[in-house]
């Protein structure tokens, strides 16, 4: 059983950043599989980046190029760096970790993301 605990949302302004952090509650390797999935009312969890053996990463075209996963291993931390932020980009944002030739797959309870002026 592994435990997700995300952090990181808030409320910012178009245009502007936010980083969520998702920490593990065991170790974790570089080729566990990491993601961040997002998901408003009344709509599909909606896919958004994963991570795959520290360096290979992947990102839904509505967020490449402003969006960046990362994970620091030795703090058993993954991270969602967020840039130029858009209304659309509001959500629960919900991290995911599929441990390493296993199929399960572990959520975070989500965190919410909302981007207003």
């Amino acid at each position: 059983q592994v435990q997700l605990v995300e952090s990181g949302g808030g409320l910012v302004q178009p245009g502007g950043s936010l980083r969520l952090s998702c920490q593990a509650s065991r170790n974790m390797l570089v080729t566990d599989v990491l993601g961040w999935y997002r998901q408003v009312p009344e709509k599909e969890r909606e896919w958004v980046a994963t991570s795959r053996s520290g360096n290979e990463e992947t990102y839904a075209d509505s967020v490449k190029g402003r969006f960046t996963i990362s994970r620091d291993t030795a703090k058993n931390t993954f991270y969602l760096q967020m840039n130029s932020l858009k209304p659309e980009d509001t959500a629960v944002y919900y991290c995911s970790f599929r441990p390493t030739f296993t199929t399960t797959i572990y959520w975070g309870r989500g965190t919410l993301v909302t981007v207003s002026s």
